[in-house]
């Protein structure tokens, strides 16, 4: 048994060559220190990142406002539309009714012009014209108006000395529209100028020449 000398106290063995640094054991690197010795191209990398992110945010978000846009656009097509039809399938319904109606006017015209709308059938008349008007119905056609053939349907032709152009003289049955629709064409009697007469204007010019030479000295 051995004795250890006091104030003496054992080392661990040191290789020879070694400092004594070495034998001690080094402490392990801190968060901080790991940081640090991250490669300093890692932040640019993260932002080169989230940039790309952004973009792609952006490119969707204007994606998405783009389509908005057109749904809205194509709404407001469709209820213009759908208005339009409305309109026009009303515009429709009450022609048709009007134009079942038509023969009845007709009879209360002629019973007007023979004196025989009074009384009762009078008031009955008078209210039928009245509701007609407010649904639109109008009445087109006088005696002396120029003949045009998109309102007006010729039953009759005859050659006057008179006229100057092809007139309606004469109206057989009214027409009727409503607004810019024609729903029956007023049915008249045209007269034409007498073929190879001359016109008014031009015998008047021609008589006034005649009057103004006559006059002069030779």
């Amino acid at each position: 048994m051995t004795e250890e000398t006091p104030g003496f106290e054992e080392k661990p063995d040191v290789p020879s060559g070694a400092t004594p640094d070495d034998a001690e054991p080094k402490a392990a690197a801190t968060p901080s220190e790991e940081e640090a010795a991250a490669p300093a191209g890692d932040d640019a990398n993260r932002v080169t990142a989230l940039t790309a992110e952004l973009d792609q945010a952006r490119t969707a978000l204007g994606e998405r406002t783009g389509d908005l846009q057109r749904l809205q656009a194509e709404y407001q097509n469709y209820r213009r539309r759908v208005e339009r039809d409305r309109v026009t399938v009303k515009e429709i319904a009450v022609a048709n009714l009007l134009s079942e109606l038509l023969p009845v006017l007709d009879d209360v015209g002629r019973a007007r012009e023979h004196g025989e709308l009074v009384g009762g059938f009078k008031s009955v008349a008078e209210s039928l014209e009245t509701v007609v008007a407010k649904l639109g119905l109008q009445q087109f056609g006088k005696e002396g108006e120029p003949f045009d053939p998109t309102v007006h349907e010729a039953l009759m032709h005859s050659y006057a000395p008179d006229v100057t152009e092809t007139t309606c003289v004469a109206i057989l049955q009214p027409g009727y529209r409503i607004g810019e629709r024609t729903i029956r064409p007023a049915r008249v009697a045209v007269a034409e100028p007498q073929p190879g007469a001359a016109p008014a204007a031009a015998k008047e010019e021609k008589a006034d020449d005649e009057e103004s030479g006559g006059g002069e000295e030779v």
